[in-house]
Order: structure tokens, then C-alpha cells, then sequence
């Protein structure tokens, strides 16, 4: 019901909205004196204020510039190279004459690492990794998960769990190919861990030459934070059923169980909710007072931040119980269709684990758990970051990660890419 309530309203809205953007463009005419008055600025904000509180927001273009290499722009076409109903594994090919040429040597020459980017399937979408993207342009093959948002998918093509997700992740690392760099952001590292450890103990020869884990709950208990505290002070019964809605018949996923991105967008807002309206006081301003480029800093920054998907009510729950309530892979009782997970069949995969000083979703200690359930990998293989003065966000993207973090991971890539794999037959 709730899920039908919110689509009515933004219905209703519609007339509201149309109004308000008629009134913003004809104060904002040159030809209309109204819009150099202070009064006609105020009211010109209020209305792109409005419009920007009421507006729905669809999955934002990824818009990825040309990569800079050597100061010389290279261009990225974007390919999708592996698909299921719930994902797509997305490519930035780069355009390798123009990158041979901006480093002076032959295209043959080119042996770039791959990097495959594990994007989070925690309500937003994959584009909110674009600045984490962007920073490996200039030296890898990037592939990342683009997770679809479960609206979008047909009741047909059945349901997706949290096994499903581990399987997901093995068939894209396999898909990429050997001695690729696995990087998980937040969410996906408990799923991402279990499936290079199953690939470990199945000798699987496309297994990653390298793991890290960013500002991921491997281990919620420590270091808990508010959200963490949330999913164990309730009981896995008021998840199930308050927050799982209806998709309406609106969308191609009609009937689908869902956990709604709204839903979860409205949890992160109340978490720091007095920033985001201060945020949006000082939008107002900045349109007041003509500064339009703080004023598109903000658009940018809520154009991705509203931007929300719903996850599959299977996935969401089975997260909740096995990863934030039961903590199964930290206790070493995890299994992905009925196979128990065992990280220390892990022995020549090499773990990085990067945490934020002031991370307020995933905990200082978190991350670094991987390190404790990988016992038989040697020592020489592990690298632990904290990086000071950033918070979640700040862990895989803005001037800290591009200024410190990026170097540091791509430096720990280049000192592990040249393990050889082998397999059983072998």
C-alpha cells in the first residue's frame, strides 16, 4: 500500500510541479525585469527548490569523461560483456590508439591491469561509484557490476538472494578472466569474500590475483554504528513485515516483493537529516544570490544521492539475518546453496582492506575482519589502510581517495598481478 500511496502522490504532483517550473523559467527570461528583483530571485529559487524536492529520480547516465593520460584525453566507450536479469557487467573500453599514443608506445604494448569494480546493491545505483571509476581509467581495464534495480524486473525471471548475489559475483570474476582485481565498496564484500573462497577451494583458475574490501561489513560487530545497532535491536520479523512493499503495476517488476530504495533513502537522510537541510538552505541561497556553480554542485551531488533502486525482499532479508544479525560469515558459518564457506581456503589471493577514520557506516575494525578469517593466507599478501579525515563516502570517492587512496591500491595491484593460477587438472 505504501509503495501505491507514493506513486499516487507523485502523480498528484505533477500539476505542482509543472507550475513550478513554468514560474522558475519565466523569472529566470531575460526578458522579464521581475527576475533581476530580489523578490524575483527568491521566488525563482523556492520554485527550482521545489522542483528538485518533488522530482522522481531515474538512474543517473554514467557520463564518464575521457580519461586522462599524460594530459592527453582518451575515450571510454562503454560495453556490456556479460548479463542476467539482475546485472550487467559493464566494460569502459578505452580507446586504445588514443592511449598508445599518449604514452608513446604501441598498442600491442598495452597490458594494463583489470580491475573489476563490485559496486553496492544497497539502494543506490552502480553510477554512484563514477569518481571511483574515473580514478583507474587512467591505468586498467575497469569492469563493474551494474545491479538492475528489481522494479524493473519481471516476477518471470524468478527470485534473487543473497546466494544468488555470491554466484553473480564468481561468473563476472570468471567472466573477466584471470589475475583480475577484485574491489568491493561496502555492501558486496561479505558476498564478494564467499565467492573468491569458494573459487579458492575449487582451485578455480580464474580466481582474482587480488581482493580489497572498502569500507565493508565483514564483521558488523565491531565498531558498531547506528545502522548496525538498528538491525540487531529489531527482530528479523519487523523487517519482513514493515518494510517490504508491492512493486505497482506502474513498472515491469509489478508484484515483486521489494525492499524499496525510498525506504532506504529515507533511513540515510534521517541518519544526518539537519545536514541535508541545511544543504538545501544554502542551495536556496546560492540560487538567490546567482552562484550557479555551488548551486551545481549541489544538483550533481542530490541528482545521484536521490537516485534510488529497490532490492528483491529474498536479498534484503537474508542480508539482514546473515550478514547484520547473525553475522554468519564472520562466525564461519556461511554457506551459498548449501556449501559452507571457508575463507582460509584462500592462500594466494592478496587482501587489501581500506577503512575511513570517521565512517559512520561501516566501523572502524569492520573491513579489517576479512584479514582474521583468511588464516592461511601469508603475510607478505595482506595490506591494512585507514585513512584518516574521511567518511564513508570519502573512502572510495573525493580528493582524499583520488590523492591517497587510488595510488596507494594501484601501487598494492601492480606488487600482486603476476601470480600464476593453476588448476585441479594441473
Amino acid at each position: 500500500m505504501l509503495y501505491s500511496f507514493l506513486e499516487l502522490s507523485r502523480a498528484a504532483m505533477l500539476p505542482w510541479r509543472a507550475a513550478a517550473n513554468v514560474t522558475r523559467r519565466s523569472l529566470r527570461s531575460p526578458l522579464n525585469p521581475a527576475g533581476d528583483t530580489l523578490a524575483g530571485r527568491a521566488m525563482a529559487a523556492g520554485a527550482d527548490l521545489f522542483e528538485s524536492l518533488t522530482r522522481y529520480y531515474g538512474k543517473p547516465d554514467w557520463a564518464i569523461s575521457p580519461a586522462d593520460v599524460d594530459g592527453n584525453p582518451v575515450d571510454i566507450d562503454i560495453e556490456t560483456v556479460w548479463s542476467k536479469p539482475f546485472c550487467n557487467l559493464l566494460h569502459f573500453k578505452r580507446d586504445r590508439a588514443a592511449l598508445a599514443k599518449a604514452r608513446g608506445v604501441k598498442a600491442s604494448e598495452i597490458k594494463d591491469p583489470k580491475v573489476l569494480l563490485v559496486a553496492p546493491m544497497s539502494g543506490h545505483h552502480a553510477t554512484l561509484l563514477r569518481g571511483t571509476v574515473e580514478a583507474f581509467l587512467p591505468d586498467a581495464e575497469v569492469y563493474i557490476t551494474d545491479w538492475i534495480d528489481a522494479r524493473h524486473v519481471p516476477v518471470l525471471e524468478g527470485r534473487f538472494d543473497l546466494d544468488d548475489y555470491v554466484q553473480y559475483v564468481r561468473e563476472m570474476i570468471e567472466a573477466v578472466g584471470e589475475n583480475t582485481h577484485v574491489v568491493a565498496v561496502c555492501q558486496p564484500g561479505p558476498p564478494t569474500l564467499a565467492a573468491i573462497a569458494l573459487m579458492a577451494e575449487d582451485e578455480d583458475p580464474m580466481r582474482p590475483a587480488s581482493m580489497t574490501f572498502m569500507g565493508s561489513p565483514i564483521d558488523s560487530r565491531k565498531s558498531p554504528t547506528v545502522p548496525n545497532k538498528l538491525s540487531e535491536e529489531r527482530p528479523y520479523e519487523w523487517f519482513r513485515d514493515n518494510l517490504i512493499q508491492t512493486v505497482p503495476a506502474t513498472y515491469p517488476g509489478a508484484l515483486r516483493r521489494v525492499y524499496p530504495g525510498f525506504l532506504q533513502l529515507t533511513g540515510f537522510i534521517n541518519m544526518n537529516f539537519d545536514r541535508h537541510v541545511d544543504a538545501h538552505y544554502r542551495f536556496f541561497n546560492h540560487l538567490v544570490e546567482g552562484d550557479g556553480d555551488n548551486a551545481e554542485k549541489h544538483r550533481s551531488f542530490y541528482d545521484e544521492y536521490l537516485s534510488v533502486m529497490d532490492l528483491t525482499e529474498e536479498f534484503y532479508l537474508q542480508t539482514i539475518k546473515d550478514v547484520f544479525q547473525e553475522h554468519k560469515l564472520a562466525r564461519g558459518e556461511m554457506t551459498v546453496h548449501d556449501r559452507p564457506v571457508r575463507p582460509e581456503a584462500i592462500t594466494d589471493v592478496a587482501l587489501l582492506t581500506v577503512e575511513g577514520e570517521n565512517d559512520d557506516i561501516s566501523g572502524i575494525g569492520q573491513t579489517q575482519a576479512a584479514h582474521g578469517l583468511c588464516t592461511n593466507l601469508p603475510e607478505a599478501l595482506r595490506k591494512d589502510h585507514v585513512q584518516d579525515g574521511v567518511g564513508h563516502y570519502g573512502v572510495f570517492n573525493g580528493r582524499r581517495f583520488r590523492e591517497e587512496i587510488a595510488p596507494m591500491m594501484k601501487a598494492f595491484m601492480a606488487e600482486h598481478g603476476g601470480r600464476k593460477t593453476k588448476s585441479k587438472a594441473a
